[in-house]
């Protein structure tokens, strides 16, 4: 019996400040903001069959353990291939403001539509993804940022062909500690309009003036003003600011949303952390490797 795989590698992607909007169809529903996409992300792998070294027919695995995301299985779903084997790689931690479900859902989407040779565009993977995502109420803006690459800015809220996206044309090296997980689906579920109201105010300063130095003012503002600033990141983010190894570094910011305070250059570790580092992620989401057939 033939078999087809496909491997796709997602960025992680942290979100400095956003506005929630959302919608009945979430295609339509999202969020307007910024953030950076991270060389350190999530790779899927997916196979249509059984095959020796790929995921077994209908298994799916987070980092080698039998789990499952609720958006992978709808993608799945979506593109008529419920019986793949799925496997998320990530070293990047779950629930800490990394986009990881809205990456596996994406990365899916992509090794999926190769697997078993679905024949859809890059814009329909994306909508698919953009849309399970929304629906599970695990990420609003994830998608397509990922999907992007860079420094994307989000103008306009949705799936491609209703969203708009821009971004801030600059690389840099991204430092990063994570003090636990914080419930995106708590936050976006309550009251979400002052958290919106200092999120458009981000955007609009950014948009006014975008470098990377004014993404990191404005996220550290937007987490005060939407009051979700925890101690730990607040701690981390003085002690960047208070570094004089480099006193030009744009500092650190808050992930949003986890207990995670993330850095550009090396303030973090100046600062006398011991972060993870990467870089900027100048690609987005694609597929690599080759689609093997046996």
């Amino acid at each position: 019996m033939s078999s087809q795989r496909a491997t796709a590698f997602v960025p992680g992607h942290v979100t400095a400040f956003f506005s929630a909007h959302p919608a009945d169809d979430p295609v339509v529903a999202g969020s307007r903001g910024a953030g950076v996409t991270l060389t350190d992300g999530v790779t899927v792998r997916v196979s249509a069959g059984d095959d020796p070294g790929s995921p077994g027919t209908g298994s799916r695995t987070i980092d080698g353990e039998t789990g499952s995301i609720g958006a992978v299985d709808d993608v799945l779903d979506e593109l008529d291939a419920a019986a793949a084997g799925v496997a998320v790689e990530t070293d990047l931690p779950i629930g800490a403001g990394f986009g990881v479900s809205g990456a596996a859902a994406l990365g899916t989407a992509l090794a999926a539509n190769a697997a078993f040779d679905r024949r859809r565009s890059e814009n329909e993977l994306i909508r698919i993804a953009h849309a399970a995502e929304v629906a599970r109420g695990t990420g609003l803006g994830d998608v397509v940022a990922q999907a992007r690459g860079g420094v994307p800015v989000r103008l306009e809220p949705g799936a491609p062909g209703v969203g708009e996206l821009d971004g801030v044309p600059a690389t840099a090296r991204v430092e990063y500690v994570t003090f636990g997980e914080l419930s995106t689906e708590v936050v976006l579920g309550g009251d979400t309009a002052a958290l919106s109201a200092a999120g458009e105010a981000a955007l609009d300063r950014l948009r006014a003036d975008p470098r990377l130095p004014t993404l990191m003012d404005a996220a550290r503002e937007f987490a005060s003003e939407a009051d979700l600033l925890v101690p730990e990141v607040a701690e981390a983010i003085t002690a960047v600011d208070e570094s004089p190894e480099e006193p030009d570094d744009p500092g650190a910011a808050m992930a949003m949303l986890g207990r995670t305070v993330f850095a550009l250059g090396t303030g973090l570790s100046d600062a006398g952390y011991d972060p993870e580092g990467c870089r900027i992620d100048a690609a987005g989401a694609r597929l690599v490797g080759e689609r093997g057939r046996e």
